[in-house]
């Protein structure tokens, strides 16, 4: 029944959205004089923040048109050259991108908030790489009809979809995906796939999480897996393709996030209606492209979300040898020329210092010059991958891993995947949440 009373009240906020919309526009009309006047501005704003926060949010777009280089700019194209029922392959690539330029695929997390979250990481690394993404899709969106989706499923999609893209291929993961990129890899490499990532960085990823615990790990470990069967998965209403399907919804994970720092999104808010009463518009978009952003949420599958608290948080079956694929144990020792990068921010709340680093000492074949480390002074869980720290001190930091780490024999046969299906290309504008 949660997923229909928030249902319920999604319809009753966004009507009232509409109306606080339509009265915030009455009050800005310079025709009408009197949201000038006394409490006008001050009412007028009150209502822009309520209709900005309570409107219906759709699946942001990527919005990334061009990028700056050397003080020149290129323009870039962006289409999806692959799809799948849970998710699809997007590319970008700029003009005057150098052909032998480095091939990257950005793995975006399946927590809540749609791949667009990463917005700011396509757009930097879109500058001198070619970039390739995973956008997952809205579980409540996909049809019963298109079977489960687990974490089996998320480590096979990965590995397609670098077999789709190619040999010599870099991988990046943000946060979540950490655990099973590196499966994939693992994977990989023990098949000798010739499509397996020349590298893998991983960055604030709960690798092993008894390492530095937060607080977002202690409420995984609290409480059984039962509870979290009986107490927060919830049936997709009719209203949805996915009618029918089990589902974490996204409206409950933003309600964890919101809760962690809730004073600080009450101030956020705050500063935007002082922005507005006093006509700093452009400081006042600003918070409200974050939030747009931010409040963007998607769900994800029971199944996928159940086995990730289990594996990840409570038995932690990477880091002692007991994480399976389809049944077959992994086996991190495959490892053996996948350089491994791991990065972690020194004010991550989220995943704390250490468990991401534990990835290196899982692959005990992989020489000690192909094991990098960075912990980025200053920089919380969402600065590591977005932002002006992002840009300017830990992306140099990936490229040049990447560079040191390209495999220049890429002559060997690539497996036969699915033939891709192009999209129509589009030109859009960064709008990036910083």
């Amino acid at each position: 029944m949660i997923y229909q009373a928030y249902e319920m009240q999604r319809s009753l906020m966004a009507t009232a959205s509409s109306w606080a919309a339509i009265g915030a526009n009455l009050l800005n009309n310079p025709a009408l004089p009197i949201g000038y006047w006394g409490m006008g501005p001050a009412v007028a704003s009150a209502l822009q923040v309520f209709a900005g926060f309570y409107e219906n949010k759709g699946k942001p777009d990527f919005g990334i048109e061009a990028v700056v280089v050397d003080d020149e700019e290129y323009a870039v194209t962006e289409d999806v050259v692959f799809e799948k029922p849970y998710g699809s392959l997007r590319h970008f690539r700029r003009d005057g991108l150098p052909a032998d330029a480095p091939k990257l695929l950005i793995v975006a997390p399946m927590s809540g908030h749609y791949a667009t979250l990463l917005r700011g990481t396509v757009a930097r690394m879109v500058e001198n790489q070619e970039v390739w993404i995973t956008d997952w899709a809205d579980a409540k969106m996909v049809p019963l009809s298109a079977g489960r989706f687990d974490l089996d499923d998320y480590i096979d999609y990965l590995i397609e979809f670098l077999q789709v893209i190619g040999p010599n291929t870099h991988m990046l993961a943000v946060c979540q995906p950490s655990v099973p990129a590196f499966a994939a890899a693992a994977v990989m490499g023990a098949d000798n796939d010739p499509c397996r990532p020349a590298s893998l960085t991983m960055m604030g990823g709960p690798v092993d999480t008894r390492a530095s615990p937060t607080s977002v790990n202690d409420v995984a470990v609290t409480r059984p897996l039962s509870w979290f069967s009986n107490n927060v998965i919830a049936t997709v209403p009719v209203n949805y393709p996915g009618a029918g399907r089990q589902v974490y919804p996204g409206f409950l994970q933003l309600a964890g996030f919101i809760s962690m720092n809730l004073e600080s999104h009450m101030q956020s808010h705050y500063e935007m209606f002082k922005h507005l009463t006093m006509g700093d518009t452009d400081s006042a978009a600003t918070t409200k492209k974050f939030y747009d952003e931010y409040l963007s949420v998607c769900d994800m599958t029971a199944e996928f979300y159940l086995q990730t608290i289990e594996h990840v948080f409570q038995k932690h079956s990477l880091p002692k040898g007991e994480f399976v694929h389809h049944g077959k144990p992994i086996n991190p020792n495959a490892i053996r020329d996948t350089a491994l990068l791991a990065i972690e921010g020194e004010r991550d709340d989220i995943s704390g210092i250490g468990q991401t680093r534990a990835a290196l000492d899982l692959a005990p074949h992989l020489p000690d010059a192909k094991k990098q480390y960075l912990l980025a002074p200053d920089v919380g869980h969402y600065g590591i991958f977005n932002g002006s720290k992002w840009r300017n001190r830990i992306a140099p930091v990936v490229e040049d891993w990447m560079r040191q780490h390209a495999i220049t024999d890429s002559s060997s046969t690539v497996p036969a995947t699915p033939a891709a299906k192009p999209k129509r290309k589009r030109r859009t504008q960064e709008s990036g949440v910083t």
